[in-house]
């Protein structure tokens, strides 16, 4: 599964977010909505949970302790009638969202953004991407 696109979203006044059609094909029906990386939050499939979930239990319990918060703000979700997601308030602070959201996939999950701070934060230059393409050796 690889999980690609960016669409531009707005959260309604109860927090809820219209995850678009092509991501939810991807996803599935039921899926884990947690903190992400640089001030994001995070979509993964049942299925990506899973070996993340895997990954996890392998760790030492010193290092899962520090993941606590993680886990605490993690919330198992289903889509309404209308293709949507409940957002916490906690999520919605850390993460910054207030309206205008940026969805994108990212491979192996979807990410949701701010969507002033991912706006700020792409970078759609030729040098950006032949850096990255440098980095991967390709």
């Amino acid at each position: 599964m690889a999980l690609t696109g960016s669409y531009q979203h707005t959260i309604d006044a109860k927090g809820r977010l219209f995850i678009p059609a092509k991501l939810r094909e991807e996803l599935g029906d039921v899926f884990y909505l947690a903190m992400g990386m640089d001030g994001c939050l995070a979509i993964y499939s049942e299925e990506s949970w899973a070996g993340f979930m895997d990954k996890v239990s392998m760790l030492p319990s010193a290092e899962t302790r520090a993941m606590r918060t993680f886990f605490a703000n993690a919330n198992k979700c289903e889509l309404d009638s209308q293709g949507r997601i409940l957002i916490p308030q906690k999520l919605r602070v850390y993460a910054g969202l207030e309206k205008e959201v940026v969805v994108n996939g990212a491979q192996n999950r979807v990410e949701i953004w701010d969507a002033f701070k991912w706006n700020k934060m792409e970078d759609l230059s030729a040098e950006s991407l032949l850096s990255v393409m440098k980095t991967l050796g390709l």
